[in-house]
């Protein structure tokens, strides 16, 4: 998969949520909360085409925008991207790193440590 942009992503996002959408409505979910235009955001929709990231089907004489790209397929390409940019591929620095520089509240540790729990179980 291509990589999104940050602006792009806007567009990904909306799609997701309320998906098919016209450009009009990705205009309005997106360029206008962003202060873009209509022509920068039918620029991002046509970046996301060629990156086959969005599909354009014609409806009822419409041109609407539906995801080939799911959220979470997303999500899983650009945490892997971050860990192997960042920490060479592995989790744990990642977590120190945040553990280090960002204040964790109980709730967070507590939850981290179900989750390795949940790991060591197998889960």
């Amino acid at each position: 998969m291509a990589r999104i942009s940050a602006a792009e992503s806007q567009v990904m996002e909306a799609v997701w949520l309320k998906g098919p959408l016209s450009a009009d409505e990705i205009v309005s979910a997106v360029g206008e909360p962003q202060g873009w235009g209509e022509a920068t955001v039918k620029t991002l929709i046509n970046r996301l085409l060629k990156k086959r990231a969005l599909i354009s089907e014609r409806s009822e004489g419409r041109a609407r925008y539906r995801p080939l790209v799911t959220r979470e397929e997303y999500v899983q390409g650009e945490s892997q991207g971050l860990l192997d940019r960042l920490f060479g591929g592995e989790l744990a620095p990642l977590v120190a790193h945040y553990a280090r520089h960002r204040n964790l509240s109980s709730d967070e540790v507590k939850r981290l440590k179900r989750l390795i729990e949940g790991l060591d179980d197998g889960d």
